[in-house]
């Protein structure tokens, strides 16, 4: 007999409808899958007949079976047809009734006793559910809360393949889970760091202030143990506040990781901060099956290069298109996917190789050549999409030991959700969000200084040597600035500020 059970599979961060088709019919004893199986789907015939058979339930060993997923065209992976595949044979079989399967998605992966194990992409196939107009979904009870967080799809999350079973036999009723979005933006929504931790480096936060506002990419410069780390691990929690749709992306590439760990909403901005021997398949994703890399995990929040000139040139090279796009596509032969990639890049590095190149507190040991060469590492295309770049001194010991503690984070975030809402207002009916985010023709609509602000802005490519992209940069910052302040003019000030803002430009 043949029956058919829905299920799901992930092209990028996006769910796609899945038929399993299971034919038991007579003739030598086999178990075949067909449309495509990559390694843990052809394996799941083993524990699908030991789950069957430690369930409590005949499994047809004198049978053929054929297991086919289609579309056959679409490369199927992972453990989540085991579920799917063990009903099917049940109501092949004709133990289960036929008449719900067509009403549910299902999705899991059974152990040998026939438990439900935790899946990847919960999120993306319950949202799959929802367009599909189906019923509901069957989600290991793990796997429940996230799936839960999307409205309009029943969501039941079971334990064992004898409660899916029984279930859909219409002899035991499942609870539909339910998750209260609010409180879990109240209770998730805390970071464990804050910026009142910081001693000194007043203008280095002022600068973080800034890019947080109009996000705008960081490159911090300084020696060793001047808290370039510490500081950079503290941004996201004085980024604007994040909003739901934003956290449901975030949600779904994190899910289609495997990043989850039981959470139901990613609900702090994310924070991703790589070490510097990673390839560029780890960078921006890759694989025979493609897989989110870190510029996507870090989508909505802040990827953060550490020691930069260490990277691999290859590696901050394929950072460029992520930064320019907003996202990532990953060709292969079996086709191609696209991951999100809406960062801030927040990078640190030495002034040198051994660190204290223009520290007057310590002796730098580098010839003009080596401090050009370890410069050199990071290129004029990369460093054009960095528009503030900030020197961080050593901290002294008197701000060291300074008892009281500076402003918290909540009031900075508080500014800068004044000044994104503006710039969400200059920015209506477009597709731009901050200041980062304007092109050319936007530069010149929106940033237009006033007389004094355009002659300290020439006085200072003359004599600081900037070049163009740099100009288009300072007038950025420096509307950001101004939303900041309040003010609709870009004034000699805040070009005044933006400028301080080019620290390697100046030298």
């Amino acid at each position: 007999m043949l029956a058919t059970v829905l299920s799901g599979a992930l092209v990028g961060i996006d769910g796609l409808l899945v038929e399993v088709e299971v034919d038991v019919a007579f003739g030598m004893p086999q178990f075949t899958t067909v449309g495509l199986p990559e390694g843990a789907v052809r394996e799941s015939k083993d524990r699908v007949r030991s789950a069957i058979k430690n369930s409590g339930y005949e499994f047809p060993s004198a049978r053929k079976i054929t297991v086919n997923l289609a579309p056959a065209d679409l490369k199927k992976e992972g453990s989540a047809y085991d579920l799917p595949i063990a009903l099917g044979i049940l109501a092949a079989e004709g133990w289960l009734q036929k008449d719900r399967l067509s009403e549910y998605a299902l999705l899991g992966e059974l152990s040998l006793d026939g438990r439900v194990k935790s899946v990847h992409g919960a999120l993306p196939l319950a949202i799959m559910a929802r367009e599909r107009q189906l019923k509901g979904l069957l989600v290991p009870a793990e796997n429940a809360a996230e799936a839960a967080v999307v409205e309009g799809v029943d969501v039941l999350g079971v334990a064992t393949l004898s409660e899916a079973f029984l279930f859909l036999n219409g002899d035991q009723p499942l609870a539909t889970t339910a998750v209260d979005l609010k409180e879990i933006f109240a209770s998730h929504s805390r970071y464990d760091v804050d910026f009142s931790d910081v001693k000194g480096q007043e203008h280095v936060k002022r600068a973080l202030e800034v890019a947080a506002a109009g996000g705008h990419n960081v490159l911090l410069v300084g020696p060793p143990g001047a808290g370039k780390t510490m500081l950079a691990r503290r941004l996201p929690t004085i980024l604007p506040d994040l909003t739901l749709p934003e956290a449901l992306e975030a949600t779904k590439v994190h899910s289609v990781a495997g990043l989850m760990d039981g959470r139901a909403l990613v609900a702090t901005r994310p924070f991703r901060s790589p070490h510097h021997t990673i390839s560029d398949a780890g960078m921006i994703g890759g694989g025979a099956i493609p897989k989110p890399g870190e510029v996507s995990l870090a989508h909505h929040g802040v990827l953060f290069l550490d020691e930069l000139p260490e990277f691999r040139k290859n590696v901050l090279e394929v950072l460029r298109q992520p930064l320019e796009d907003a996202k990532v596509t990953i060709s292969r032969a079996i086709g191609s996917s696209t991951y999100p990639a809406s960062i801030m890049l927040v990078s640190a590095m030495n002034p040198c190789l051994c660190g204290f190149f223009g520290d007057p507190q310590h002796e730098c040991h580098c010839t003009p050549q080596q401090v050009q060469r370890y410069r050199g590492k990071i290129s004029g295309p990369l460093l054009d999409r960095i528009d503030i770049q900030v020197e961080v001194p050593a901290v002294k010991y008197k701000e060291l030991s300074h008892r009281e503690a500076g402003e918290d984070s909540a009031a900075i975030r508080q500014r800068v959700n004044t000044a994104r809402k503006l710039q969400l207002q200059r920015f209506s009916g477009r597709t731009l969000y901050c200041n980062a985010q304007m092109a050319s023709k936007d530069i010149r609509k929106f940033c237009h200084p006033d007389s004094a602000g355009e002659k300290l802005l020439e006085n200072a490519m003359a004599r600081l040597g900037l070049s163009a992209r740099a100009y288009t940069r300072i007038l950025k910052v420096a509307r950001t600035i101004a939303d900041l302040a309040g003010e609709e003019q870009v004034s000699s000030a805040h070009l005044a500020e933006a400028i301080q803002y080019r620290a390697l430009d100046r030298q």
